[in-house]
């Protein structure tokens, strides 16, 4: 099972919100390249990456550090935040050199980007379901839909996505621990390879995770507040 550190960017700094709430911000003092280098440095083998001014404002204003953390690690990364166009799935992968991008919104309100973007890249295009209730929210989880977490996991499996990050957004930033059985139907009943994201705060949350099958655990707010420490998480990760 993969442990994925997390960093989030907003307005250039490496910041953690609540619930994801662009209201409840925490900005840590190192920046998005230093905190790349530094997950790097302590074993890390992929990080993920949100840009939530993509996320919230469907625009991005952090491209160029999008491109300096690539430069910078020699891991791969995966981006998710406000990706909605062919265009820009075609310069983070093809000029910046992103291993993944997380399609989000798109996932719900333009199904044929999803289809070109995998018919082009396969298993780089990754789909982010955000849920509440077990109901999926969109347009960085201000939106809510009226299908299942579940239900679009079934419909973009069936466009030909294999992996997706399952965020339960009541958990997210709360410490409180993942929703186990949310995330377990997420496995069971659509067949994908989930990354199970939001919550974790102890390494009986990864243990858990990694019981119930994910393929791998997203950690932010837990590793910098020391709650966890990386190096610990990969261990119980096994990488």
């Amino acid at each position: 099972m993969i442990i994925y550190p997390a960093i989030d960017i907003k307005d250039g700094e490496c910041v953690r919100l609540l619930q994801g709430r662009a209201d409840e911000v925490t900005v840590y003092g190192d920046g998005p390249v230093e905190t790349a280098l530094n997950w790097e440095s302590q074993g890390a083998q992929y990080l993920h990456v949100v840009d939530l001014n993509g996320a919230f404002e469907g625009r991005s204003v952090n491209e160029g550090i999008i491109k300096n953390i690539v430069k910078a690690v020699s891991i791969p990364i995966q981006l998710g935040g406000g990706i909605r166009s062919m265009d820009r799935i075609q310069r983070l992968l093809d000029e910046y050199g992103v291993q993944r991008v997380i399609l989000g919104t798109a996932a719900v309100e333009n199904r044929e980007l999803i289809e070109g973007a995998v018919k082009r890249y396969g298993s780089r295009i990754v789909v982010g379901i955000d849920a509440r209730k077990g109901m999926a929210s969109t347009r960085g989880w201000t939106k809510e839909t009226d299908i299942s977490a579940v239900e679009l996991g079934r419909q973009v499996k069936e466009i030909g996505i294999e992996t997706v990050i399952y965020t339960d957004i009541a958990r997210d930033g709360m410490l409180k621990g993942p929703n186990r059985k949310e995330t377990k139907d997420m496995i069971e009943k659509t067949g994908l390879n989930i990354i199970a994201s939001g919550g974790i705060s102890r390494l009986e949350d990864i243990e858990g995770m990694k019981e119930i099958g994910a393929a791998g655990v997203i950690v932010g707010k837990a590793l910098y507040t020391g709650a966890l420490t990386l190096s610990d998480a990969l261990r119980i990760g096994g990488n």
